[in-house]
């Protein structure tokens, strides 16, 4: 039997660019809902979070990248938290940020 090593610093560095680009898209609401049911309210609410500051940033800048790579950096380190005190979430994480999310 062969064991799945996981990289999870590179789980959390996929996840927090598939978070932000879903936080910006129009498909965020389902996306959102996916987050609620799979990893709970409190990452629920973060994204909640990161997409009003997302549109935030494109009505006052136009669409400048500098808050979209302060968002990735944030869920990155919200990422890799969650997956060092609660590893059974990584396929929750990689179901997430895996084929199952396109835009």
């Amino acid at each position: 039997m062969m064991a799945t090593v996981i990289h999870q610093p590179r789980v959390a560095w996929d996840g927090a660019r598939a978070f932000v680009q879903a936080a910006g898209s129009p498909q965020s609401e389902g996306f959102a809902a996916r987050v609620l049911s799979r990893l709970g309210s409190e990452m629920y609410g973060h994204f909640a979070d990161t997409r009003q500051r997302l549109l935030t940033a494109l009505v006052e800048t136009g669409g400048d990248r500098f808050a979209a790579d302060v968002e990735a950096g944030k869920w990155r380190v919200r990422l890799e938290d969650l997956l060092r005190e609660r590893p059974e979430l990584t396929d929750s994480v990689l179901e997430l940020t895996g084929a199952g999310f396109e835009l």
